[in-house]
C-alpha cells in the first residue's frame, strides 16, 4: 500500500490552512468543471442551522475498480465519420486524466446489439463445432476504436465485453431478436463461442479483462435478445461456461452474472452466489438502472443488499442511458443528474466499477438497427463534425477525473437530505468528495474533517468534486 494512504488511513491529521481546490459544473450558468481553491479553516461548533458534510478517510470501504463508457458498434461507425481532429479530440476528452476525464474502463458487444447498423455474428449459419468462427465483422470499426481508446488510456482502459444473443440457429424461436431461449444441444458450443472471442480479440492486440453472460437475462427485446431464468444462468455457468473457460486457459477472465435492473438482483445473486459449483466461477454481478423507467425509484438498497450478503463478490454497474433521443433536448439538465444521482448511490452500496453506455452517438442518437435511440455523453453531427457535449459528460467526469483506479471508498455522511454525497481516498493520498444539490435551491454546506472544515457555496442544480 502507497505510504501516503497509510499514513491517512492511520490518523488524521488537521488539514487546516490546506488548499482544497472545488470543481463546479452547474446549471444556468457556464461552470462545467470549472475550479475554485478554498481552503480549510478551524471547525466552529456544530449549528442546527448549518449544512454539513462529514467525511472520516480512515474509515474505507470497497477499492475503485473503473469508470467508463461502452465502445458499441455505434459508437466505433460514427467516430469513423468523423474528421481526424474530432476524433483526436474526442479520444482526449474521454481518456485523457489531464484534457479529459480519465475513463479507465469499456464495454463492447459480443456478436451484434441494438445500436448496431445490422444483426451479425461471428459464424456461419448452423456451425455447432464453431469452425467457421471469426472477428471479421468487428475489424472495420470497432477494434480500431477500442484500440486507439486503449492507446489514449495510456493501456490503463479494462475492456469487458457482454453478448445479446446467441446466433438463432443456437435458441428456440430461430431468431436473434424477441428473447427466445438458447437450447439445451448448443450450450456447449456457446460456451465455446466466448473463449473463441476472447482468443480472437487478444490475437488482435485487444485484452479482455472480463465477460457478463448475457445482456438483460429478463427482457424479451425487438432488438437481439435471450431469455435466462435464474436457474438457467446458474446452470449454464456452473456445467459450461465456467468449465470451457478453464480448459481453455482462460481463468484471468473474469465472468460477470446477472447485467440486467437493481430489482431482481437479491434474488440472481442468491441463485448464483448460494451454489457451491457455481459460485466460484462467479467473479461479481452487473447491474442496470432501467427498473425506474415506468416511473418508480430506483432500488439502489438491493444493490447494498447484494454486496452485505456477498462481501467477497463484486459489484459492477454495466450500463445505463438516461432517455429516449431527442435532438432539441441536448442541454436537458436531468441527463447528467441521473447519472449523479445513480454514480452516489452505486458507489455508497459498494459498487466498486461504473459504465455508461454508447460513448458517443450521431445526431439521430444512433446509428440503431432497430429505432431504439438514445442520448450519449457527447453526438457527433456527422454532417458537418461537430461534437456537442451534454451535460451528461460533464456529472460522470466529476467521479472518473478525480476517483482513481484503486482508490478506496471513505466515510462520507452530508446532514440534509437536499446533497448527495460520496467520497474516495486515491493511491496517492488524495481525496475526492463529491457532492450533488438536484434542487432548486442554493446552499453553503461545510465539508468537516476532524478538526478543519471547508465552506463550499452550492448552487442549484450542481454538482462539484472538493479535492484534497
Amino acid at each position: 500500500m502507497n505510504a501516503l494512504l497509510v499514513l491517512l488511513l492511520l490518523q488524521q491529521p488537521t488539514l487546516i490552512g490546506k488548499r482544497a481546490v472545488v470543481y463546479t459544473t452547474a446549471d444556468s450558468s457556464a461552470l462545467r468543471l470549472s475550479p475554485d481553491t478554498l481552503s480549510f479553516q478551524p471547525a466552529a461548533a456544530i449549528s442546527e442551522g448549518q449544512v454539513y458534510v462529514f467525511a472520516d478517510p480512515r474509515r474505507t470501504f470497497q477499492t475503485m475498480i473503473g469508470i467508463g463508457g461502452a465502445l458499441t458498434d455505434a459508437a466505433a461507425e460514427t467516430f469513423a465519420k468523423l474528421p481526424a481532429a474530432q476524433q483526436d479530440s474526442l479520444l482526449a476528452a474521454y481518456y485523457s486524466t489531464d484534457r479529459g476525464i480519465g475513463y479507465t474502463l469499456a464495454r463492447t458487444n459480443i456478436n451484434s446489439c441494438d445500436f448496431s447498423s445490422a444483426s451479425y455474428t461471428y459464424v456461419t449459419d448452423g456451425d455447432k463445432t464453431l469452425a467457421s468462427f471469426n472477428i471479421a465483422p468487428d475489424l472495420r470499426f470497432k477494434i480500431p476504436l477500442i484500440k486507439r481508446a486503449l492507446a489514449a488510456s495510456g493501456n490503463r482502459m479494462k475492456l469487458f465485453a457482454s453478448p445479446w444473443s446467441p446466433p438463432a440457429y443456437m435458441k428456440d424461436n430461430n431468431d436473434m431478436l424477441h428473447g427466445g431461449h438458447l437450447r439445451a444441444e448448443y450450450r456447449e458450443a456457446w460456451a465455446l463461442y466466448y473463449t473463441k472471442f476472447v482468443e480472437q480479440y487478444r490475437r488482435a492486440g485487444v485484452p479482455v479483462w472480463a465477460i457478463t453472460i448475457q445482456n438483460e437475462p429478463m427482457a424479451t427485446q425487438t432488438w437481439e435478445s435471450c431469455i435466462y431464468q435464474p436457474e438457467d444462468e446458474r446452470d449454464f455457468l456452473r456445467d459450461y461456461l465456467g468449465p470451457v473457460m478453464a480448459r481453455r486457459g482462460l481463468k484471468d477472465v473474469n465472468i460477470i452474472v446477472w447485467d440486467h435492473n437493481r430489482d431482481l438482483i437479491v434474488q440472481r445473486a442468491q441463485t448464483i452466489f448460494d451454489d457451491p459449483k457455481a459460485a466460484p466461477y462467479a467473479w461479481g454481478i452487473g447491474f442496470h438502472w432501467y427498473e425506474d423507467w415506468s416511473g418508480g425509484t430506483q432500488m439502489y438498497d438491493n444493490v447494498a443488499l447484494v454486496h452485505t450478503l456477498y462481501p467477497a463478490k463484486h459489484l459492477i454497474f454495466t450500463e445505463g442511458t438516461p432517455a429516449n433521443f431527442d435532438s432539441t433536448a441536448y442541454g436537458r439538465w436531468n441527463l447528467g443528474e441521473a447519472y449523479g444521482r445513480s454514480m452516489i448511490h452505486d458507489f455508497n452500496s459498494g459498487a466498486e466499477a461504473w459504465t455508461d453506455w454508447n460513448i458517443l452517438l450521431d445526431e439521430k442518437g444512433g446509428p440503431n438497427h432497430v429505432g431504439n435511440f438514445c442520448f450519449a455523453p457527447i453526438h457527433a453531427d456527422t454532417r458537418t463534425g461537430r461534437l456537442i457535449y451534454t451535460n451528461s459528460y460533464y456529472y460522470i467526469g466529476h467521479f472518473s477525473k478525480f476517483i482513481r483506479p484503486g482508490a478506496r471508498r471513505i466515510a462520507v455522511a452530508p446532514s440534509r437530505s437536499m446533497l448527495l454525497a460520496t467520497g474516495f481516498v486515491n493511491p496517492d493520498g488524495t481525496v475526492a468528495i463529491v457532492v450533488m444539490n438536484p434542487t432548486a435551491k442554493a446552499s453553503d454546506y461545510h465539508i468537516r474533517i476532524g478538526t478543519a472544515a471547508v465552506t463550499v457555496p452550492s448552487r442549484p442544480h450542481s454538482i462539484q468534486t472538493v479535492v484534497f
